[in-house]
Parts: C-alpha cells; structure tokens; sequence
C-alpha cells in the first residue's frame, strides 16, 4: 500500500512539472528576446510601439503563447531573416492578435486580423515576408493599416 502511494505521488508530481515546463520555458524564452522601437507608417500617420523581437527558432516558436495581456502600443517581431514564405498559428496563445506580415523592404505584404486564440489553423503571409508583427486584435483596422503602408524598423533597410 505505501509503496504505491509513493508511486501515485511521483506520477502527480512528474505530470505537474511536465505541464508547468512549458509556460516556464515560454516565460524564459520571452525573457531572453530584445526590445526596440517600431513605427508603423500609414495614411500619413506615424504610430510607435515598443516591440520584443524574435530572432531564434525558440523564439519563433513560443512568440506571445501564455501571455494574458499587450499593451495597445507594444507588440512582437519576428524577424526570419530573408523572405519566405510564413505561416503562423494560435497554439496556446491566449489573446486575439493581429499579425501584420511584412516584405524585407519594410512593406505589409498581408495583414490577418483578429486571429482565434488557441486555435491551430494555419494561417500565411499570402506571399514572401521576412518578418511578422503581432499586436492586439483590432489595432489594425484602428489604425487604418492595409498592404503597402510601411513598418519602419532596424531590421529593414
């Protein structure tokens, strides 16, 4: 009897490391990445936010995932280093975003809008990008972003 209370206790305290593993590398990814300021250029207007940038391919993968709130004008680049084709998704991601796909040039190629949280559909660049920018659900339509306004940023030329 005692020897499988032990047992039952190891299995309960393994599960509870296992699932607090992966916020905690999340949390420790995030802290890891740089920030910068980025400006957002459309209709004549200039918008700043302060962005965390994204460089590793384990930065890449936890982006924004566990976290619960975003400044309306902070956001997350990812910067993939040429232009490719991106595809993102919304796995443990637990607010809406936009993401604003962006050419190495600076310009939107694509924007995909209030994105679902948790959800595993794919979505795409709908052409080459270099870069992605993630920030709260909304903020583009506020501000009125659309394909070929610019993002004004150290990693385009």
């Amino acid at each position: 009897m005692w020897q499988k209370c032990i047992d039952l206790k190891s299995v309960l305290l393994f599960a509870f490391v296992l699932l607090a593993s992966a916020p905690l590398s999340a949390v420790l990814a995030q802290e890891a990445m740089s920030r910068s300021q980025l400006v957002l250029v459309s209709g004549g207007e200039r918008h700043n936010f302060t962005v965390e940038v994204a460089t590793t391919e384990a930065q890449h993968r936890t982006g924004l995932m566990y976290r619960t709130r975003l400044a309306a004008d902070a956001g997350m680049l990812f910067d993939y280093g040429k232009p490719r084709q991106i595809s993102m998704w919304m796995k443990n991601t637990l607010i809406s975003l936009d993401m604003i796909f962006i050419s190495g040039e600076g310009r939107i190629v694509s924007i995909a809008e209030n994105t679902e949280p948790f959800s595993l559909t794919v979505i795409d660049s709908g052409g080459l990008a270099q870069a992605v920018l993630e920030v709260n659900a909304g903020t583009a339509a506020r501000l009125g972003l659309k394909a070929n306004d610019w993002v004004e940023h150290d990693i385009f030329p």
